[in-house]
């Protein structure tokens, strides 16, 4: 949840460098997001990350009262449970989702020949830490359990509409910790082009939420935003075999099943190489991804 950290972040004053990667495995922690600190410490859990930050001062749930700090805590358990679980199957587990988008976009910015084989070895894990909140070992995909989980999901955005109304943020005037949540789970499901949009068009229907998300971008995030207007124009039938990636596909099409099959077994510990530091074989740690754009962040 890269964009729940950066929001609030930005709503506490804190100064980031920010380090856009897109490879999993370029993180000092081998997951997105991650915050390495001046003390040279690597964080990757965004409430590890918010903890962090209200340490050094900079804490966007300065002003709330003891009431609304404790209704912060219970919204945030249920965005947890109720829309994380919808989020993880519109990406990564939905077939059509997955294949036209999240796959596609990985295929697009991975360099090769990881783009071959990891954005499925993340699939394999989004569907595990969906069966870990779901509490069930063998959950499978399937038009039941898609029904509930976005009836759920849609539950939660009904409260979430409910108790924001007519206000700029959901405590004041001023941002806090609830608003980078929400914000973080709402805008990906706002601003992605998924074929199934089920849950885009219930969120289009509550205004309220919709104009949230749009106003935190452009406040918070106008550069963002700007960039995001020059994506959405661009052809949407456009193929990732025709972007520069593709001269480079038949420059090595012959080294291309040789390279991702030497490459696999290398990194799944099928082959080794002696003589090299240790941690360089080493398994990765677990990626914890729930959209395709994270951040590595520096502060």
């Amino acid at each position: 949840m890269a964009l729940a950290f950066r929001a609030y972040a930005q709503f506490a004053g804190a100064p980031l460098k920010l380090r856009k990667i897109s490879n999993p495995w370029r993180s000092p922690s081998g997951s997105l997001p991650a915050l390495r600190t001046n003390q040279k410490e690597t964080l990757s859990r965004p409430s590890d990350i918010i903890i962090h930050l209200r340490k050094q001062k900079y804490n966007a749930d300065y002003d709330l009262s003891a009431k609304e700090g404790a209704d912060s805590l219970a919204f945030i358990s249920l965005l947890e449970e109720k829309l994380t679980p919808a989020l993880i199957y519109a990406f990564w587990i939905e077939p059509k989702n997955y294949v036209d988008v999240t796959r596609r976009w990985y295929a697009e910015h991975l360099p090769f020949p990881l783009n071959f084989f990891l954005p499925g070895r993340m699939q394999r894990q989004q569907l595990e830490k969906l069966r870990l909140l779901r509490g069930d070992e063998s959950l499978e995909a399937g038009e039941e359990l898609e029904k509930e989980m976005y009836r759920d999901a849609a539950e939660c955005m009904n409260l979430l509409s409910q108790r924001l109304g007519s206000h700029k943020f959901f405590f004041g005037d001023s941002p806090s910790s609830l608003d980078a949540y929400v914000f973080g789970h709402l805008a990906p499901i706002l601003k992605s082009k998924l074929p199934n949009a089920k849950l885009q068009q219930h969120l289009k229907s509550l205004d309220n939420l919709t104009n949230f998300c749009t106003n935190i971008l452009l406040l918070y995030f106008p550069r963002d935003g700007r960039e995001s207007q020059k994506t959405t124009s661009q052809p949407e039938g456009a193929d990732f075999d025709h972007v520069p990636n593709k001269r480079r596909k038949q420059f090595l099409s012959a080294l291309v099943a040789l390279g991702a099959m030497l490459s696999y077994a290398l990194l799944t510990g099928m082959v080794s190489i002696q003589h090299v530091q240790h941690e360089a074989l080493e398994e990765p740690p677990d990626l914890q991804h729930i959209g395709p754009h994270e951040e590595e962040g520096d502060g």
